[in-house]
């Protein structure tokens, strides 16, 4: 088969699924029936991902690319698929990790009633064909679908235990929120078409600074950076899996992922990029710090995946594309692996909480070592993955002299090393809770995809020269002294957190000392700077509402009253009486024989 065909395999086949499920009633309702046709679909379009990159076809090769439009009212407008080196990477990274989602959910989620279960995996086959969407998306507005169907279904997701309260109040303000911020895409849409009449992602055109600042807007909402990031710790009120596929490679990522695709529009903004590489620093460093007082386990996860979107956009603001690239790709292995692995703690005491876990590692070696695994890779632990795309994108910001968000790269480095050192002690080590007397390892539908997903942890980060000659780029890992104290940098942390939360249990002034400090950091800062971003973006919208309402509303409601009484006024002229007329016509005659006469 084609690469294109391929694709198309891995793009219809789960909406195939998807649609079995959403029109069968009876088969969805059936639960495991229905969650096998899923997890097949993901299998299938791994399966395509996997044959696309395996084929080595000349349209993979950096440089060229594959269109097959379809649909297309024009060149403008096409209606296809983009396979190349970079979206066919991309294709393998969200269809892998949403097939590992997939089967996790087999049995994590093995007590939801039949007819909830199957509900939950025609969402999970709709977001994967959402997803592979944008990633194939051979332009701007075929991806602005396929972005707004992923904010849908990732809606769905998050509140797929709806009748919780606090479930659906986080669905709809991830929702909200990232549709506030879609109001960018949408405006960059539209001002790109107007100034080229296309909607190309290489287009080259006068207002790419505006543009571009538009389409970082929406980012900023989908990968939750500053202030835009308020909608992400909510949406831990979804399932673990769930949490796991949007805040590993999908969502989340799907705003590192437009950026990448639209390079060549970003090079010619300057301006935005420096704003991005501001932002994204600010955002490492500010979630990194909430990150290391939570005590609820996926929180922690939770802001560690907005600082570490952080460092993406820091490195795509530098203008290292492939840096970004780089540990989105490593990223997107060891955070699914640390959210699924957390699952399995979860699952296995029945609580988020921190402080109902301790001891676990002797109950759940397994789930515990892979845990470790994750943990190290994040922290950027050589020769783990996260140490050589971490070390990429430090020496990418120090290369373009980039020195504030440098330093905010680096302190977030250190809280990173630190609060997974805490979380790693306090689960797996910390006393034993009550809630942790009968933990137990979960069955192999839970363990699979955990084993998988931690040999990549491990391995993935020696890719790094494959998958840059597959996109386009050079790369070649050399220890330079930025990386050298990166990774430095790292290590103390762990030994800072290994100390005040090891064994010895050290550091207890400091401990007491920083207590209020982190009362303040989670309970008020948090909480302000949250409600100060939601009455902003309410404001806006308010705003937006209004001029709505009475300016284009009014001025339909208006034009519509006027011809309504233009037409009650004028129908008097229609008397239906024949003289009437011909004393119309004759009058015409008048007054247009006047007429030329006088002229």
């Amino acid at each position: 088969m084609t690469p294109s065909t391929l694709a198309l395999l891995s793009l219809f086949v789960p909406l195939g699924a998807a649609v079995l499920l959403g029109l069968l009633g009876p088969l969805r309702r059936t639960g495991r029936p229905a969650a096998f046709v899923s997890v097949a679909g993901a299998l299938v379009a791994l399966a395509g991902a996997v044959a696309i990159l395996a084929g080595g076809d000349a349209a993979l090769k950096p440089g060229a690319h594959l269109v097959w439009g379809w649909l297309s009212a024009g060149p403008a407008t096409a209606v296809g698929i983009h396979v190349d080196g970079t979206s066919a990477w991309m294709l393998l990274v969200v269809t892998l990790v949403a097939t590992c989602v997939q089967i996790y959910s087999l049995g994590y989620l093995h007590d939801e009633p039949p007819a909830a279960l199957g509900r939950y995996f025609t969402y999970q086959s709709l977001f994967l064909f959402a997803m592979n969407t944008l990633v194939l998306a051979p332009n701007l507005l075929q991806a602005f679908l396929g972005w707004e169907l992923v904010g849908l279904v990732s809606y769905l997701l998050i509140g797929f235990y709806f009748r919780k309260p606090s479930a659906a109040k986080a669905a709809v303000k991830a929702f909200w929120v990232t549709k506030f911020a879609d109001l960018g895409f949408l405006i960059g849409l539209v001002t790109l078409y107007a100034k080229t009449g296309a909607f190309e992602w290489t287009a080259v055109t006068p207002v790419a600074g505006f543009v571009t600042l538009m389409l970082f807007f929406a980012v900023m909402g989908k990968s939750a950076q500053f202030p835009l990031h308020i909608w992400l710790p909510d949406a831990m009120e979804g399932p673990t899996p769930v949490s796991a596929l949007l805040h590993a490679a999908t969502m989340v990522a799907a705003g590192v992922f437009l950026i990448v695709r639209a390079e060549p529009l970003f090079a010619q903004a300057p301006m935005t990029r420096e704003i991005m590489a501001y932002v994204g620093g600010f955002t490492a460093l500010f979630a990194a710090c909430i990150a290391v007082v939570q005590t609820d386990i996926k929180k922690v996860l939770a802001y560690s995946t907005c600082s570490q979107l952080g460092y993406m956009v820091t490195a795509l603001g530098a203008g290292d594309t492939f840096a970004g690239y780089f540990h989105l790709s490593t990223h997107a292995f060891f955070k699914a692996l640390l959210f699924l692995g957390a699952g399995s703690l979860i699952h296995a005491v029945h609580s988020n909480e921190l402080k109902d876990m301790g001891g676990l590692f002797k109950k759940m070696p397994f789930s515990g070592a892979v845990f470790i695994i994750g943990a190290v890779a994040l922290a950027g632990v050589p020769p783990f993955a996260g140490f050589f795309s971490k070390d990429l994108i430090l020496e990418a910001v120090e290369h373009h002299h980039l020195y504030v968000p440098l330093a905010a790269l680096a302190i977030a480095a250190f809280l990173t090393a630190f609060y997974m050192t805490r979380t790693v002690m306090m689960a797996l080590f910390g006393a034993p809770s009550h809630a942790a007397e009968h933990a137990h390892e979960p069955g192999i539908d839970m363990k699979l995809p955990l084993g998988v997903l931690a040999l990549l942890a491990i391995v993935a980060g020696f890719g790094g020269s494959w998958l840059a000659g597959l996109t386009g780029h050079e790369y070649a890992f050399h220890f330079t002294l930025v990386g050298g104290a990166g990774t430095a940098i790292g290590l103390l942390g762990i030994a800072t957190g290994f100390w005040m939360f090891g064994p010895a249990q050290g550091g207890a002034p400091i401990k007491r000392g920083m207590a209020p400090v982190g009362v303040f950091i989670r309970y008020g800062l948090m909480d302000r700077l949250s409600t100060v971003a939601y009455g902003l973006m309410l404001a806006v919208g308010a705003i937006i509402a209004w001029i709505d309402r009475y300016v284009i509303d009014g001025v339909m409601n208006w034009s519509g009253w006027i011809l309504l009484v233009g037409g009650r006024r004028l129908r008097g002229l229609q008397t239906g009486n024949v003289q009437d007329y011909v004393y119309a016509v004759a009058l015409g005659i008048v007054v247009l024989g006047a007429w030329g006469i006088l002229r």
